[in-house]
């Protein structure tokens, strides 16, 4: 029966190799969509988090981490800040985002800082050029996307409009790609002596918890956001988000469903002499019904598979010549192979319940 299904599978090589590709197709909507989704996200908010400090302070009613936000936390805030128990070190920052026509989304987010303070805490090291001046139209990159966009030293990007000069490259990746001085984002933004957010480092021998504690009784009013939780926050910030990819995994499911319909509904109309055969011989319609389940099934195991080779394929691509993290999920990869399968037995079940109940002299009599 099994040599059965092959030679089946290997009489029309064109119609179920274009098969095989429809379903591939679709898995790689489900894996590469959802991958790319969740990789981007954990990518962003592992570089969020990688900032060296164990909380960020933010005003109250500050929606996500976009970078949209004006600047409302007085720079003198800080000196309040330190005063607090466990509180070590206390680090203002400018997050922004600005057009950018060569970005995956149409926005870039950067990072305004004063260097020498933000670093202490970060860790940042100057790999190739100068360290970020004070103020003035100019930038640092990290090295990771130095590499992706090929810029040297010396060359400008277009930020607000105007030419900012790279003058260095810096690792490790934290926060925003690009770092300019705070004093010329604050400039920019109409919010001098202000910031978007505080980095706040914690004392040894304190737990964050505990000093998180004590800045909600303390600042009641504004956001108090633990690092360590900032891929959490990331993954459920955007609800929409999940809707969408739900969304996606059930039109790939139907996509696969109605490939495998099509595709055995015309074998069973092109073997109806074949089947007649079978039953004259004294097959019951259990079996033939389950070769065609059979071979629906293995269409679809081998599409399931080609689409996320090609999905790993598309991965290693993207991080050859992008930043692009794609994260290709066990868990997603096996809601993958259950739906392609069901969506495969379902799309089998009417072509192989019509092969089951033809009538054995009629279809050897089918021309």
């Amino acid at each position: 029966m099994n040599n059965l299904v092959f030679s089946n599978m290997l009489h029309r090589p064109v119609r179920t190799v274009v098969s095989i590709l429809g379903i591939a197709v679709g898995v790689l909507l489900i894996v590469f969509t959802i991958g790319l989704a969740n990789g981007s996200m954990r990518e962003r908010a592992s570089r969020e988090a990688n900032v060296g400090a164990e909380i960020m302070f933010r005003a109250s009613g500050t929606l996500g981490i976009s970078g949209s936000e004006s600047f409302r936390l007085p720079i003198s805030l800080a000196k309040d800040l330190e005063k607090i128990e466990g509180v070590k070190t206390v680090v203002p920052v400018g997050q922004n985002s600005v057009s950018a026509s060569d970005s995956n989304s149409g926005n870039r987010l950067i990072d305004g800082i004063n260097f020498e303070q933000y670093a202490n805490v970060a860790g940042l090291k100057i790999i190739e050029g100068e360290k970020l001046p004070a103020d003035g139209d100019v930038a640092i990159i990290d090295t990771g996307w130095q590499k992706q966009k090929k810029i040297k030293l010396g060359e400008t990007i277009k930020l607000y409009e105007r030419d900012f000069k790279i003058v260095g490259t810096y690792e490790p990746a934290a926060g925003a790609r690009i770092k300019i001085p705070l004093a010329a984002m604050q400039k920019q933004l109409g919010g001098e002596d202000k910031a978007s957010a505080f980095l706040i480092k914690v004392k040894d021998g304190f737990a964050p918890e505990q000093v998180a504690e004590q800045l909600h009784k303390t600042f009641s009013d504004n956001q108090i956001l633990l690092t360590k939780d900032l891929e959490e926050l990331y993954m459920q910030g955007i609800p929409a988000l999940n809707v969408f990819l739900n969304v996606i995994i059930g039109v790939a499911a139907v996509i696969s469903a109605l490939v495998i319909l099509l595709t055995m509904y015309t074998t069973v109309t092109e073997r109806t002499r074949q089947i007649g055969i079978m039953k004259s011989l004294g097959m019951s319609n259990a079996s033939i019904a389950w070769i065609i389940a059979q071979e629906a099934l293995l269409i679809s195991f081998i599409g399931i598979v080609s689409g996320i080779i090609l999905t790993i394929v598309l991965r290693f691509i993207l991080r050859r010549v992008t930043t692009l993290e794609v994260e290709i999920s066990p868990f997603v990869v096996a809601v993958t192979l259950i739906a392609g399968l069901i969506g495969g037995a379902i799309g089998a079940l009417y072509p192989a319940l019509r092969a089951a109940r033809l009538d054995a002299v009629e279809a050897l009599s089918y021309e």
